[in-house]
């Protein structure tokens, strides 16, 4: 019987990280605001009150406590799932 963690795929360890998380939908224009879950050097999973289709390329602003300007960075969306009304895990 395999375990959880060794049946994902993942290389990276994800970590649990808390953060703001302001995007913009690339194929839209659309803007929008997330809340941060895990991060790892290849992803991050989002909490969003709306949903993001894979395949979704973004442009993301993470809020990093302590360290003035938000970070940077591009991604696209690998999967997203309705968790709750207007909860969305991506």
């Amino acid at each position: 019987m395999q375990s959880m963690e060794a049946s994902d795929k993942r290389v990276f360890a994800r970590l649990p990280a808390q953060l703001a998380v302001k995007f913009i939908d690339l194929l839209t224009s659309r803007e929008g605001q997330a809340q941060s879950m895990d991060i790892s050097a290849k992803g991050l999973g989002i909490m969003a009150t709306e949903e993001l289709r894979p395949l979704t390329p973004l442009e993301m602003w993470l809020r990093v406590p302590d360290k003035g300007d938000p970070m940077y960075t591009r991604g696209e969306v690998v999967w997203s799932e309705m968790i709750g009304p207007n909860q969305y895990r991506t």
